[in-house]
């Protein structure tokens, strides 16, 4: 054989795969260094804009349900009477009071249903809370009246013409029948946006009075947002469905004076770039705003710089549906992580080179004794036997270079008495084959005589079987089965018919073999002794059966047992004992009724005494019906997929084939039985005893003393 032409050097095959290793270590650390960074990074962006917009979901709810709360006061101070809508006065006094006592709120108002309105608010440049007031005695028109420090109203300060009851809000109000929301609206006088909390008032038969208020400035969500712990340039902002924004983190406002008039921006319009790209990229990925359903969050390029963006969407119980937004630029996470992984970079190259410089170093420390082992050993297959390796202060390598020095000494003295010694070991093979062959031999003499023995019983056990004359009885149609899995198997099968008394028999050894055989012999045979001395009664029957072969097994020193089921059949009648597999008794249609046995005795020769366990039932077969016995090698065969025939597939081909012949049926479950098992290795004996009810017959012939059953 020749040698490979690809060699290495033990110094080069030690140097290179460290080096390489060192290499990959490096790498593999620079990148999971760069992997991890960028896994914490995102994980510290979700956890950063999953709590912005956490709070700024609380905020919202706790902010927006102020005006629903100053409405529920005033509804319940008008319901128990604390405050009459028709008093002007008290009503105007109270809402100015309760204006500045809630900061947030811009307007608090009463709408009656007749078109007369009182409010207070804060919307008049220069005077502080004011209030307005629509009725007969300001001429049907709004009067706006000027406030002093103690509530007294003064000087007019403005009229002018609305019509209340005619605006959107007291219009959703009436037709919602309970508290619900304005649409967003601006005020133009001091350039904010509002909005509206607004509940009808009902008397008490359910007449609609009017309509209360409560104004709720959105500035102060805006105030919120700045003050939110984002990142230095993320954002987060509040927007309704339809993209305009309610208030915003950035420093450009959500709304702005233009000639006059209040104008709110939209997200897509916006004079911030991040918020505005943030918008159009959800609009491009949700075709609209409305399909925004669920919290999530996104990954986004932003004119190629990745983004972080958490939607949120937020409603209340009164209609509000809008988007809490939060955006987050990767860039405001990554500076110090790549600062970071420069230097481990850094730092893991200084540690590759380190490590080169010592992988040879070491290599060439290792190497050495190496290839003075090496030499030696060239020099001793060249015939020189005579070698001594020096020591070194590698623990392992002295101990190799100890062990070939031995091995020198050993292979100088074995050459010197390798003949005696192949003289000898060549005796002792000679006499440890003969040995072999001797018990061989022996062997072969035992494997005969017990081959021999097995087969005089396995003849005896076929020669006991019921003959085909002896099962051709009148007024039964029978069929038998038996098939060993060994060659001597522990199933048991009889049909004696003594008297008009159809006794039929059948039992399963434990284990396969001689003793089974045996067994199986001695029970035949005890069971046709009884049946000869006329032995009737069930559980003397059994009793002196299991006696009989309890006492034979001890004497065998055997730990063997069977189940074993009697039935005696005679004028139609049958009586089942002992325990064994389920008695089917088929009925003239096919029906089949599984016959449990277990508590009808105990397997025969376990114990010296069990009369006390025995019992037995007896059953009426009309013509037609019948008997199916079987034992445990049916149902427990398995196919290659380890699945069991199972009892139930068994009833099922009885069942389908009961019109036929005894012969007929046996036939069709060994048929069905063989096609499941197919390729197979069968475990178990396979035995089956089908009796079929044809006729009258046996009964007529029988001695008036037979109708006892056992």
């Amino acid at each position: 054989m020749k040698n490979s032409s690809l060699k290495f050097r033990l110094h080069t095959a030690l140097v290179v795969p460290f080096i390489l290793q060192i290499v990959a270590a490096v790498g593999l650390v620079g990148y999971l260094s760069l992997r991890n960074g960028q896994h914490a990074v995102t994980e510290l962006a979700n956890q950063l804009m999953t709590e912005v917009s956490n709070q700024t979901d609380q905020q919202l709810n706790d902010y927006l349900s102020i005006p629903h709360r100053i409405n529920q006061i005033n509804i319940d101070a008008i319901e128990t009477g604390l405050l009459n809508i028709e008093n002007f006065d008290l009503t105007g006094s109270y809402f100015w009071k309760q204006v500045q006592a809630f900061n947030n709120v811009g307007y608090i108002s009463n709408t009656l249903a007749d078109g007369r309105f009182i409010g207070a608010g804060k919307y008049f440049p220069g005077e502080g809370v004011i209030i307005d007031e629509l009725s007969a005695r300001t001429n049907v028109k709004v009067a706006t009246y000027a406030v002093n420090k103690q509530g007294e109203r003064g000087k007019v300060l403005r009229f002018w013409t609305d019509d209340f009851v005619a605006s959107s809000w007291y219009i959703e109000a009436a037709k919602a029948g309970k508290s619900t929301w304005s649409s967003v609206y601006s005020v133009d006088e001091i350039n904010f946006i509002s909005l509206a909390a607004v509940r009808p008032i009902y008397a008490k038969n359910g007449k609609l009075l009017g309509v209360t208020g409560v104004d709720l400035q959105l500035s102060n969500i805006t105030n919120f947002l700045r003050h939110l712990n984002v990142s230095s340039s993320g954002r987060v902002f509040v927007m309704e469905r339809d993209g305009q924004l309610i208030a915003n983190s950035s420093s450009q406002p959500s709304f702005a004076k233009v000639n006059g008039k209040t104008q709110r921006f939209n997200a897509l319009n916006i004079n911030d770039p991040l918020i505005q790209r943030t918008a159009q990229t959800l609009k491009n990925r949700f075709s609209n705003f409305q399909r925004i359903t669920k919290r999530q969050t996104l990954n986004f390029q932003i004119q190629g710089q990745p983004h972080f963006v958490r939607v949120h969407p937020w409603h209340d119980q009164f209609g509000l549906n809008w988007l809490i937004v939060t955006v987050v630029p990767e860039s405001d996470f990554m500076g110090q992580i790549n600062a970071n992984t420069r230097t481990t970079i850094g730092l893991s190259l200084v540690a590759l080179m380190m490590a080169v410089l010592i992988g040879i170093l070491t290599a060439g420390w290792i190497t050495r004794p190496i290839e003075r082992i090496t030499q030696a050993s060239e020099d001793m297959a060249d015939g020189n036997l005579k070698q001594y390796v020096k020591h070194t202060r590698l623990v392992e390598l002295d101990k190799l270079g100890n062990s070939f020095n031995r091995m020198a000494d050993q292979l100088k003295e074995l050459f010197e008495t390798l003949e005696d010694k192949v003289k000898q070991r060549t005796a002792e093979l000679a006499t440890a084959n003969h040995e072999i062959i001797t018990l061989n031999e022996r062997l072969k003499e035992d494997n005969l005589r017990m081959g021999a023995e097995l087969d005089i019983v396995r003849q005896m056990q076929q020669m006991i079987l019921p003959n085909p004359e002896e099962l051709e009885i009148e007024g039964l149609d029978i069929a038998g089965y038996m098939e060993a899995a060994d060659e001597v198997g522990g199933d048991y099968y009889d049909v004696l018919n003594t008297d008009g008394v159809v006794t039929l028999g059948i039992g399963d050894v434990t284990g396969h073999g001689l003793e089974s055989g045996i067994l199986m012999l001695m029970a035949q045979t005890a069971v046709r002794t009884l049946k000869e001395i006329r032995e009737t009664d069930p559980v003397r029957f059994l009793d002196a059966l299991n006696r009989t072969l309890y006492k034979n097994v001890q004497r065998m020193n055997s730990e063997k047992s069977l189940t074993l089921a009697i039935l005696n059949y005679s004028e139609g009648w049958v009586s089942i004992s002992g325990q064994h597999e389920e008695t089917l008794i088929v009925r003239n249609g096919g029906q089949v009724e599984r016959m449990d046995t277990m508590d009808l005795g105990l397997p025969i020769a376990l114990h010296d005494d069990i009369a006390e366990f025995i019992s037995h039932i007896s059953i009426e077969l009309q013509l037609g019906d019948g008997i199916v016995l079987y034992t445990d090698g049916i149902p427990e065969a398995k196919d290659i997929n380890k699945k069991q025939y199972g009892v139930e597939q068994m009833c099922e081909v009885i069942s389908q084939n009961w019109h036929l012949s005894a012969q007929e049926i046996k036939q069709a479950v060994i048929d069905d039985l063989r096609g499941h098992i197919g390729t197979q290795k069968v475990f178990d004996d396979i035995t089956l005893l089908v009796v079929k009810r044809t006729q009258l017959g046996v009964e007529k012939n029988s001695q008036p003393q037979a109708a006892t059953l056992v």
